[in-house]
């Protein structure tokens, strides 16, 4: 799901089905229900996913100087699932080592600062992990396809994420940035639920329909986003996000493939065991 594997800089979305299903058994060999087995996964991948974050968290509450941390960077179109994929993938981790942040249009206050100001004010502290509901890609993405700032004032900013990102991987930041992919079909069928369940009546907002109608121009800026700001050390995935349990899935095992990297275990201990068993027992 590398946007750009083998090096090739391109992120062509349309040659990316969002209603695939990469990385999954074959049905047609294993005779899973992959539905159910998906949802399974996740839940065993969550409980993973938590004693990662534990040993992380502990490491630098006991390491000061340790200033590893994740953080997860969630884009979509409306209706593309963020919302969903935090509440299922990062549900069992434990909120003191969880920083979640959604990012809407800014305010007076952030529009007086450079675009990146309120994005480092979100960032997670050492042990933690973050997770962007949104983020900094709105300024090249909401920005090229309204036009809200000069074209030379937006190219510039791509080369100020790409320094960005390399500023947060030299401080100890372990970086994933996932592209929820929806088709346009799915969409409509998610903002017509959102009219119809009066359960989700709270989240429409016709802002989406407008938005929807520039659908080509918000593909192109994401496709030019992804290009221009994938690295090594800050790589973007495209998970195809029709089918929510599948996208749960796939975003669970980016993390735990993320978190296998930085080689976690739980600190030794600071105090000698013995005499504190000891003042213990005799108490």
């Amino acid at each position: 799901m590398r946007v750009t594997p083998g090096g090739a800089r391109q992120a062509d979305l349309a040659a990316v089905d969002p209603r695939s299903t990469p990385g999954l058994p074959d049905p047609s060999v294993t005779g899973l229900d992959r539905k159910s087995w998906c949802r399974s996964q996740v839940r065993l991948v969550g409980a993973e996913l938590a004693r990662q974050q534990e040993m992380l968290f502990a490491s630098a509450k006991v390491d000061p100087t340790d200033g590893r941390r994740v953080l997860l960077v969630l884009q979509a179109m409306d209706c593309g699932g963020k919302d969903g994929t935090i509440k299922r993938v990062a549900g069992a981790m434990n909120p003191l080592g969880l920083r979640i942040t959604a990012f809407g249009p800014p305010t007076d206050e952030e529009l007086a600062h450079h675009f990146l100001w309120r994005v480092r004010r979100a960032l997670p502290a050492p042990g933690q992990v973050g997770v962007f509901n949104r983020s900094h890609y709105e300024d090249v993405l909401i920005a090229r396809v309204e036009s809200l700032v000069p074209e030379a004032t937006l190219q510039a900013r791509y080369d100020e994420i790409n320094a960005f990102e390399r500023e947060l991987v030299g401080e100890g930041v372990t970086l994933v940035k996932v592209l929820l992919h929806i088709s346009r079909a799915e969409q409509r069928d998610r903002l017509l639920e959102r009219l119809t369940d009066p359960r989700k009546h709270w989240k429409y907002d016709p802002a989406d329909v407008a938005a929807r109608a520039r659908w080509d121009d918000y593909q192109a800026a994401y496709a030019e986003a992804l290009a221009r700001c994938d690295a090594d050390a800050a790589p973007w995935y495209v998970v195809p996000a029709d089918r929510k349990w599948y996208r749960d899935w796939a975003v669970a095992h980016l993390l735990r493939e993320t978190f296998a990297t930085l080689d976690l275990g739980y600190p030794p201990a600071g105090v000698d065991l013995d005499r504190e068993r000891r003042r213990l027992l005799a108490g």
